[in-house]
């Protein structure tokens, strides 16, 4: 559940003693929550940052908790998982960019990140920036081909301290152009069904397109709290 490449990444975010308060309200967006995850034998504090509530589905927030690089999809008001959920009085430190034009630069672009491991040497991951995360808008949503799971960066350290590089664009010709009168559809509401390498089966919905990469979508599945990221296109 933590990612495990990048250990000055993966701390544990304390949970502090702060007073907490019920919430009252349904929209938690922007809001500091707290709450017990309990799951089987796993029973564990979570504490972390409302990011935002799906239109398709109001019931399911994305979050961002301390300490792990994930992005979660909950409902946290229906997961019989989430106990004792509360919002806290934290306000969240307001960040700017320092560099807007650069972060501007790497949206939809591919890159190579690289990480250190626990055995000491650098480990490089492909991926692309997908969009500046809402609500903490120094980081940025990114993906991995090896590990197509939403994930948030500050990208800017990164690239700074020289373990982000942007690769070069391969299309030459730019977007690709439609024709007239042409309709895109939006793939967003719609149920998937995708094939295990078992022969299984799992169900989920299409929860998000990229502005940036229109053929790129995020999928909450119904059995995993994670947040995919496929390019329907390709895989269609």
């Amino acid at each position: 559940m933590m990612k495990k490449k990048n250990p000055h990444k993966k701390h544990k975010g304390s949970v502090g003693g702060a007073k907490a308060v019920s919430p009252a309200r349904r929209d938690m967006v922007g809001c500091r929550i707290q709450h017990v995850w309990k799951d089987g034998a796993t029973h564990a504090v979570w504490k972390g940052t409302v990011l935002d509530q799906v239109p398709v589905n109001p019931s399911l927030y994305l979050i961002k908790y301390d300490g792990f690089d994930c992005v979660y999809g909950l409902e946290l008001h229906k997961d019989e998982r989430v106990q004792g959920l509360e919002v806290l009085p934290d306000r969240l430190a307001k960040s700017r960019l320092t560099d807007v034009s650069l972060a501007d630069a790497m949206i939809g672009k591919a890159v190579e990140h690289m990480f250190e491991t626990e055995e000491g040497p650098k480990e490089e991951w492909r991926g692309m920036v997908l969009a500046r995360a809402p609500i903490m808008t120094s980081w940025f949503y990114i993906t991995y081909e090896k590990d197509p799971v939403l994930y948030m960066y500050q990208l800017l350290d990164d690239y700074k301290e020289g373990d982000l590089r942007i690769m070069p664009d391969n299309n030459e010709g730019g977007p690709v152009e439609r024709e007239p009168g042409e309709v895109v559809d939006s793939l967003v509401g719609k149920q998937v069904e995708y094939a295990k390498e078992d022969g299984g089966k799992r169900t989920g919905m299409v929860i998000h397109q990229v502005e940036a990469k229109p053929s790129v979508y995020f999928i909450k599945f119904d059995d995993d709290f994670l947040i995919y990221v496929y390019d329907l296109v390709k895989t269609s």
